[in-house]
């Protein structure tokens, strides 16, 4: 009897199969504290406890991104083991708070799968749940990967890719239970950033200024807080006869420092809401530089002390895009150097209270 398991192969994630994911995690300051060390992320309401007791929270919670990527390194084992890529995402609701001592789970739904025409690989559409210590949501997210096949030779006709929400409508966006942004202006200084929601502009952009080199210790330090198992992250041996050749950043360690770098310019965004969307265009690797901008692509009123921001996150390697000349895109095709696009929802809080 074989005891030791490879993780699921292309073959073996079946359409309808629901999947409850090992390794529960009790989540603590200390994740918070490392979750700093690694990304940088200047955002007071996780950094502060005084920031979030103003603001209505009982303590402070885990940054949105920390929760993501514990839920999500709970999924490899059984997801995405034997992946070749993580491609993109849709869908994604940050529900409620997480604070230090919740438990945190996963549970996974496969939603449809496709070969891919080499044969070699399929990709895999799921959609996951991140649960409490008392089974309340507080995370769900949609996201597809390409994984190797068991066997390559033998086609499996696999043809249903699903629909999925082209966006999350405004309408349905929520603030974090509890987190009262009428009170914004008591603990601004604590963010630093004069924006409020009312100052930006539907197609402005926002250079963020600021690059941030990967480090191997550090993405490799970042996807083993998640105990995020993918090999194409860990295994040198095994990616030096790939054809990269070295290991792959993990995409959520893109996402999180480019969003750190976001904090510049988007200071009195307290926290997500949602992602419409999003993709990684291109690998990042140890000894790469990221910059970030953000595009504005609609506003909605959310509270009467809150608006939601949508916005376009992206990144780039080893260019400079507030300073060279550079074309994220030429019709379709994205430069190599382009590694993210990210759409999603921020809270942002108002200037001006508006009266009911």
């Amino acid at each position: 009897m074989t005891k030791a398991t490879r993780g699921n192969f292309f073959e073996d994630l079946e359409p309808g199969a629901t999947i409850e994911h090992p390794t529960p995690r009790t989540v603590t300051a200390g994740d918070v504290a490392l979750y700093i060390a690694l990304t940088g992320d200047r955002r007071p309401l996780p950094s502060a406890q005084t920031v979030a007791r103003a603001l209505g929270l009982r303590d402070c919670p885990l940054h949105d991104l920390l929760v993501f990527h514990i839920v999500f390194g709970k999924t490899v084992g059984q997801v995405s083991q034997n992946a070749v890529a993580n491609l993109g995402y849709a869908d994604v609701r940050f529900l409620a708070p997480v604070f230090p001592g919740d438990t945190l789970r996963a549970v996974t739904e496969v939603l449809g799968r496709k070969e891919t025409s080499s044969g070699k690989t399929g990709i895999v559409w799921v959609r996951t749940r991140g649960l409490n210590q008392h089974g309340a949501e507080v995370l769900r997210f949609c996201r597809w990967v390409m994984v190797e096949k068991r066997d390559p030779s033998r086609a499996t006709g696999a043809a249903d890719a699903p629909t999925l929400p082209r966006e999350v409508p405004a309408s349905e966006l929520r603030l974090p239970e509890g987190l009262e942004l009428a009170r914004w202006s008591e603990v601004a200084w604590a963010a630093g950033g004069r924006a409020a929601w009312e100052d930006f502009e539907i197609g402005e952009r926002i250079d963020h200024v600021d690059g941030m080199t990967l480090d191997d210790a550090d993405h490799t330090a970042a996807t083993r807080l998640y105990q995020n198992t993918a090999r194409v992250h860990f295994n040198l041996h095994q990616m030096a006869g790939s054809r990269f050749g070295k290991r792959l950043v993990y995409g959520g360690h893109v996402i999180s420092v480019a969003y750190a770098l976001a904090f510049n310019g988007l200071e009195n965004a307290p926290c997500m809401l949602a992602w419409n969307g999003g993709s990684h265009t291109n690998p990042s690797f140890a000894g790469d530089t990221l910059y970030a901008w953000t595009e504005v692509l609609d506003k909605a009123p959310l509270t009467h002390d809150a608006g939601a921001l949508r916005v376009r996150l992206s990144a780039a390697k080893n260019v400079d895009p507030s300073r060279e000349p550079f074309a994220p895109r030429t019709g379709n095709e994205a430069d190599p150097r382009l590694v993210l696009e990210l759409d999603l929802w921020l809270a942002v809080a108002r200037r001006v209270r508006v009266s009911p």
